[in-house]
């Protein structure tokens, strides 16, 4: 079987898998063996190895004792959880510097690639005051962001298309006046070459394909990657047949979605009714 050769500064998960599994070849045991002294299964080891989970705090403790590693592994299991940056995200921000079409829905929050700075920390400020991120983590995850938005304007630049719910419009983030002014800059990213914007409207609540955010990334070989996640998790989807789905599922979202000008004129008249208080 072939080893997925993992990059330890990828994710966490990558880095306990790395880790892992060099400690395990070092003493020349196999995963069956391993599972055995540790009181799991082999393929629980090779997720783990393989990045796809991270132990639990029973075999991480037992991993330690296995190893004779202090409690590297339950550290290490802690730190997965601490990240500012979700698993799989840092993965995603390597492809979506080189893909040719980035294509994104959101639903409840402007796409990240087109907010201003105000909006972003605004709204980075949430999971601060609700005690689960502190202000290190939102400052870090804000500057990656800011990065990323600056790849943009790269050449050749990128195809961007987003659908956006109409949820994320009417959302006072940051509140009125900054919600005015990301409108306004969301209007004028709407008009910019390379770049669709397209609102998924109450009025048609069958339109909306995703209950999560999606982002798919077509790549300069025309390969796609897909990137979903939770309020607590992030991960990248390579699967051809889900891809396949969320494809079909994104192109049904825009054909129903308002089109380019009537999305940009939607956005107007709801920043008209932030304006206007």
């Amino acid at each position: 079987m072939n080893k997925k050769e993992l990059d330890p500064e990828a994710s966490p998960s990558d880095g306990i898998g790395a880790l892992l599994r060099t400690s395990r070849e070092q003493r020349e045991w196999t995963q069956e063996h391993l599972a055995s002294l540790v009181g799991c299964t082999s393929s629980y080891i090779s997720a783990v190895e393989h990045g796809r989970r991270k132990p639990s705090q029973r075999v991480a403790t037992a991993l330690d004792w296995a190893f004779g590693s202090g409690e590297q592994f339950l550290k290490g299991r802690t730190t997965t959880g601490q990240q500012a940056l979700f698993e799989g995200f840092p993965e995603l921000v390597r492809n979506e510097s080189k893909a040719t079409t980035i294509r994104v829905y959101e639903v409840s929050v402007i796409p990240s690639l087109l907010r201003t700075h105000d909006y972003e920390r605004a709204y980075q400020a949430g999971p601060v005051l609700r005690g689960i991120a502190t202000q290190e983590q939102a400052d870090e995850r804000s500057e990656a962001l800011f990065r990323r938005q600056r790849d943009l304007d790269r050449t050749p630049a990128p195809f961007y298309q987003a659908v956006i719910d109409e949820g994320a419009l009417r959302r006072p983030v940051g509140g009125r006046d900054v919600m005015a002014a990301q409108l306004l800059h969301l209007e004028a990213m709407a008009s910019r070459p390379r770049f669709r914007i397209q609102v998924a409207p109450f009025s048609a609540p069958e339109a909306r394909s995703f209950t999560l955010p999606v982002v798919l990334l077509t790549m300069p070989n025309r390969s796609v990657i897909g990137y979903s996640e939770t309020q607590r998790r992030g991960y990248l989807e390579r699967d051809l047949e889900t891809l396949e789905e969320w494809i079909s599922e994104y192109d049904y979202l825009q054909g129903e979605a308002l089109s380019r000008a009537a999305s940009i004129e939607f956005i107007r008249e709801v920043r008209r009714g932030f304006e206007h208080g």
